[in-house]
């Protein structure tokens, strides 16, 4: 009987999960650390997760983000929390072969400031 119901629960899972996931895209990079992500039908501010960009490297941080992950780019996200409203997260290229931070930090734009 219970090797019944955990077969159950399987197949309930696997049919009532969602098999094609939309995956989000940049409307705009506001900062170096908070961007603006869209679906199909919301809007969602995202403050990058363990991000503190130097203000003389602002624009420069800036610029970079918005060349390698332009306006309608495909994302997917990694959420870690809230800030005043705001998510916390990664945010990764469809593919996953970028991240957003990684990025940063390795034009050594910023610190990460949180443990990975």
């Amino acid at each position: 009987m219970k090797k019944v119901s955990k077969i159950i629960i399987i197949v309930c899972l696997i049919v009532l999960n969602p098999l094609v996931v939309n995956s989000a895209e940049i409307l705009q990079i506001k900062s170096s650390n908070t961007i603006l992500v869209g679906d199909q039908n919301r809007n969602l501010s995202i403050q990058l997760f363990c991000v503190d960009v130097n203000e003389n490297d602002e624009l420069e941080a800036t610029n970079l983000l918005k060349s390698q992950f332009p306006r309608g780019s495909k994302v997917k996200i990694k959420p870690f929390g809230f800030n005043e409203n705001i998510l916390l997260a990664k945010v990764f290229n469809i593919n996953g072969t970028k991240e957003m931070t990684e990025l940063l930090v390795s034009k050594d734009l910023t610190n990460e400031i949180c443990p990975s």
